[in-house]
């Protein structure tokens, strides 16, 4: 199996230097042309000799992630199908906000999760995204939007697949896009979100890393979030609640929920109340989302007065609370309805490898 450069840290590409034979500070060269300068290739590394770039492009294949189609919305919102090195796309996409942009990145192709109002997990999941398949598309998002004088403000892997299946490759992409000599970006800058895998939580809370972690909930009790979310079956609310107090706990960070409304499932008052009781048990933040339609699904987005009512008895109960403001649904760009792209990519280098991990509902 080739080596995949860029999923490495610099201190791992310093080894694979010096077991090349070659000083350590090659590898941290290689470190910084790949996240700072962002080099498309070998050949535009001008501070290694010719030599020693022809050598890097036979023994070490570098494959960054591309953008194969770019669509953009009225609101300025833009989705990106995103070729891999073995001929899959995801799709990323760039959101304008007030304070800036963020990028929202996938990190699996395809999605095991199966929500019942989500178009990521319908044709099931491929594989996933590696570190660096993961990062890179934050770095490709720096590169379009250096385009016009902007750049990555925050960063939410809450593109297609779930984070949490894939942690190995999240974690170790969290670290790059924090690294600052790779991305740079701040880990409170950095959201990660999940539908709720329990176990992975709780290991989460102990990387050291204080990032957000926005959780799907869609439902204060199990009979609605059962039917809704599958993965509920696995890891019901009660056990939910206890890993993200322990998130709580260890990292000080305020949880932040993701409540679709969803007309006449999820949207009634009694359950507004209940949700209150459920997450008032420590810090957090309720982001309401009227359903961005998927035609997969017989839904309907709850009406504005509904949401402005369901909105308000958060409000009265003192729970932080705001209706999210959905950019890019004209284009299919909004929150659930990104899919995994069509086609083909481009072609993989020799040898390289996906890493894979499946889900485990078991336990961590």
């Amino acid at each position: 199996m080739a080596v995949d450069v860029l999923s490495m840290d610099r201190t791992a590409l310093e080894h694979l230097m010096e077991e090349g034979g070659l000083p350590r500070y090659r590898g941290r060269q290689l470190f910084h042309a790949l996240w700072k300068t962002r080099v498309a290739s070998y050949d535009a590394l001008s501070v290694w000799p010719a030599t020693l770039r022809s050598r890097a492009a036979a023994e070490w294949p570098l494959v960054r992630v591309v953008p194969v189609e770019r669509q953009q919305a009225r609101d300025g919102t833009e989705k990106i199908v995103v070729g891999l090195f073995d001929g899959e796309r995801v799709e990323m996409v760039l959101l304008p906000h007030r304070f800036g942009w963020s990028v929202c990145v996938s990190t699996q192709v395809g999605c095991a999760i199966g929500c019942h109002f989500c178009a990521s997990g319908l044709a099931g999941k491929t594989r996933n995204l590696s570190a660096g398949e993961i990062a890179d598309q934050v770095a490709l998002g720096e590169t379009l939007l250096a385009e016009r004088g902007e750049r990555v403000r925050r960063v939410d892997l809450m593109g297609i697949g779930e984070p949490l299946d894939n942690y190995a490759g999240t974690v170790a992409g969290l670290r790059l896009m924090h690294d600052p000599d790779g991305l740079g970006l701040s880990y409170r800058h950095l959201t990660v979100s999940t539908s709720g895998l329990a176990p992975r939580i709780r290991k989460l809370a102990d990387e050291g890393m204080p990032v957000t972690l926005a959780v799907s909930l869609h439902a204060p009790n199990d009979a609605v979030r059962g039917e809704l979310m599958p993965v509920n079956r696995a890891y019901p609310i009660a056990p939910l609640m206890d890993a993200l107090a322990t998130y709580w706990e260890r990292t000080r960070r305020r949880i932040t929920y993701e409540y679709l409304l969803i007309d006449g499932v999820n949207d009634g008052l009694t359950l507004a109340r209940e949700l209150v009781r459920l997450v008032r048990r420590f810090p957090c933040h309720v982001n309401l989302i009227p359903w961005n339609p998927v035609p997969e699904f017989p839904y309907r987005p709850s009406p504005p007065a509904q949401v402005t009512a369901f909105r308000t008895v958060l409000d009265e109960a003192g729970i932080s609370c705001t209706v999210r403001r959905e950019l890019g649904q004209e284009i299919e760009a909004a929150c659930g309805q990104l899919r995994r792209g069509l086609g083909a990519g481009p072609t993989p280098a020799s040898g390289q490898q996906p890493s894979e991990r499946p889900l485990s509902r078991g336990g961590a």
